[in-house]
C-alpha cells in the first residue's frame, strides 16, 4: 500500500528533534505513514499509554465509540509538560467512527482545554490541537 500521509503534514504538528511524543487510542486502523512521520520528526518512538514520565506531547486517536472524550483528556494531561502540545485525530466526516468537533471542544473544555487548529493530517484523519486556557489573574 502507498503511503498516504507526507511528513510535512506532520510536521504541521509543531513536534520537533527530541521530543516524546505519548500515543492514546492506537488500534490497526491509525495511519501507520502519520505515526512513521512523526516519530522521524523527533528521532524517537512514540511511547504508549503506559509511559508515566514528562512527555512533550500527546497524539490521541478518537472514534465515537471510544468511551468520554473528557476522561481522556484529563489523563493525558497527567505526564504532559507545561506547554507540551495535545493533538486529537479523529476520523473525517462520512467515516465510521467520525466524532462532531463540536463533541471535541466541549470534552476539551471540561478538561480545562480548548481546540485551537483543525486541518486534514492523514486520508482518513483529522486532526484537532487542544491547549490550556489561561490562568485567571
Amino acid at each position: 500500500m502507498v503511503a498516504t500521509t507526507e511528513p510535512q503534514d506532520a510536521d504541521r504538528l509543531g513536534f520537533a528533534s527530541g521530543f516524546v511524543v505519548q500515543e492514546f487510542g492506537w488500534a490497526e486502523d491509525v495511519d501507520d505513514a502519520l505515526r512513521t512521520a512523526i516519530e522521524t520528526i523527533t528521532g524517537t518512538e512514540l511511547v504508549d499509554e503506559d509511559y508515566d514520565d514528562v512527555t512533550d506531547g500527546v497524539i490521541v486517536w478518537w472514534r465515537e465509540d471510544d468511551g468520554d472524550l473528557t476522561d481522556t483528556l484529563v489523563d493525558v494531561q497527567t505526564v504532559l509538560d507545561d506547554g507540551g502540545v495535545i493533538w486529537i485525530f479523529t476520523l473525517k466526516p462520512g467515516r465510521d467512527g467520525h466524532v462532531a468537533h463540536s463533541d471535541i471542544q466541549e470534552a476539551g473544555t471540561t478538561a480545562g482545554l480548548h481546540a485551537t487548529s483543525t486541518f486534514s493530517v492523514a486520508t482518513d484523519w483529522a486532526a484537532t490541537k487542544l491547549g490550556t486556557r489561561g490562568r485567571g489573574k
